[in-house]
């Protein structure tokens, strides 16, 4: 896997931007060069003529898994409170839910695809557990590969493919198994990339049934983050016990189901403190904390300083 380029910028003050909902519903406003099918997918080329400009302005909360593959010129991108810097030949992968603002594009030379899909066609393609669930699904670890010319050709054939189903086939009872398979294929191409790009370079293993829950939890966990806490809550969404799920989620990952978690609500309470507006005792109760100093003691168990202190810094 390519390294993550981390980018510096110096901060914008973003204390009070609300955070806007980017999904294959709406994003057809920021491009005149768009496909979708309702709300399962979206496709879209970006260029200098677009309007996502936009995007500068606004921070988003992703409402399904986007890959944006980046020809030519640069995108500098913060994701879940981390920077990024997307060059030609960079494909970046993010999951659901994750938080993100565009910092600086190159306009002048920038050309760049840009897919949306929601996570319920995700669910319904039922494609394989891999190395994928791990790393797109996880809100801090967005993968960021540099591809070859030869794999970026195969993933512009992929895109447009399922761009000219979508306009071309006058069809709609075809559209969406047709796109389907198409897109099955595209993210299957694309977890022989992060296979190829890994230092192992091994195989995806089977699915198996501890592969399953391991999908499972992410999903539930992606899902009920905000309002649970307790791996208990989660094993028995999936009918096993907690010390069975923690070993399976240890063993799979090499952190524990209760580290996941707190991940996700962490990453979440820091977003909520940073672009909602709310104070602090409003982001403990949107958490399901049942007062702020319980909230208080968690953040700053987890991350070595106050939800206050963080909200100003």
């Amino acid at each position: 896997m390519a390294e993550n380029r981390r980018v510096k910028h110096p901060e914008k003050h973003i204390m009070q931007q609300q955070i806007h909902s980017v999904d294959p519903g709406n994003l057809n406003k920021y491009s005149a060069q768009f496909s979708s099918f309702g709300s399962d997918y979206v496709f879209s080329r970006v260029t200098k003529t677009d309007q996502f400009a936009e995007f500068t302005s606004e921070t988003m909360r992703l409402g399904g898994v986007t890959m944006v593959l980046c020809l030519s010129g640069t995108i500098d991108i913060n994701v879940n409170l981390a920077s990024y810097r997307l060059t030609p030949n960079t494909l970046m992968v993010l999951g659901t839910e994750s938080v993100f603002s565009v910092q600086q594009v190159d306009w002048d030379n920038l050309d760049a695809y840009v897919f949306i899909i929601s996570p319920e066609f995700i669910r319904d393609i039922n494609f394989e557990i891999n190395i994928m669930t791990t790393m797109s699904l996880t809100p801090n670890r967005p993968p960021l590969l540099n591809l070859s010319d030869e794999e970026v050709k195969l993933m512009i054939r992929y895109f447009e493919l399922i761009h000219y189903n979508t306009v071309d086939n006058t069809d709609a009872r075809y559209v969406r198994s047709i796109s389907r398979s198409l897109i099955a294929a595209a993210v299957y191409q694309l977890m022989q990339f992060v296979s190829n790009h890994t230092e192992s370079g091994a195989r995806t293993p089977a699915l198996s049934r501890r592969a399953t829950y391991l999908k499972e939890f992410m999903h539930l966990v992606a899902q009920h983050h905000r309002s649970e806490r307790g791996v208990a809550f989660y094993a028995s969404k999936l009918f096993i016990s907690p010390k069975y799920l923690s070993l399976i989620i240890k063993e799979s990952t090499g952190r524990s189901a209760a580290e996941w978690i707190d991940d996700y609500v962490i990453l979440e309470a820091k977003n909520l403190l940073r672009f909602s507006g709310k104070n602090v005792q409003q982001v403990a109760y949107e958490l399901n904390f049942s007062n702020q100093s319980s909230f208080g003691k968690y953040f700053k168990h987890l991350t070595g300083m106050s939800p206050t202190k963080f909200q100003r810094s």
